[in-house]
């Protein structure tokens, strides 16, 4: 109940801003958003002349009250998909959005699966080993007649 409540929250104060940023795009939120044609460089990092002549069409229709998207369809149609920084969530540009987190998860399964097998695969310690052993497996009769013999010369 208490993450529904939250969710709602966010909704509420979040779509008003998000419409509000489609509505009134600014220069500074769509550079970052936008690739420089000639350098490939995000448009906000670039100083090309083609740069500036991009920023002061955004300007301009920023100015003629465009929205976000019918400034960045302009530009598309004029530059082409390329100018975008971020590839577009459908058809074929869906999957740059999607692999990286399908290989994450399964990643994440494989490595967990793994694990599981590993952790089960080790040998379990011998039953009724007492203190005396400390977890250790007995020594074969031989070597440690040997041992003790070793450890009197020592004393």
């Amino acid at each position: 109940m208490r993450a529904f409540a939250v969710l709602l929250a966010a909704l509420v104060v979040g779509v008003p801003f998000a419409v509000a940023s489609e509505q009134h795009p600014t220069l500074h939120e769509l550079e970052g958003q936008l690739m420089c044609p000639t350098c490939q460089t995000p448009l906000d990092m670039s100083e090309s002349p083609a740069a500036n002549r991009i920023r002061a069409f955004i300007v301009k229709r920023i100015e003629a009250g465009d929205t976000r998207t019918e400034i960045m369809d302009k530009l598309v149609a004029q530059f082409g998909p390329g100018i975008r920084a971020a590839p577009p969530a459908s058809g074929f540009g869906l999957l740059a959005w999607v692999l990286p987190l399908v290989l994450l998860v399964g990643g994440g399964a494989v490595i967990g699966v793994y694990a599981w097998r590993w952790s089960r695969s080790r040998e379990p310690a011998p039953a009724g080993g007492g203190p005396a052993q400390n977890g250790r497996a007995p020594l074969d009769p031989d070597v440690e007649r040997r041992l003790e013999d070793e450890l009197a010369r020592f004393e």
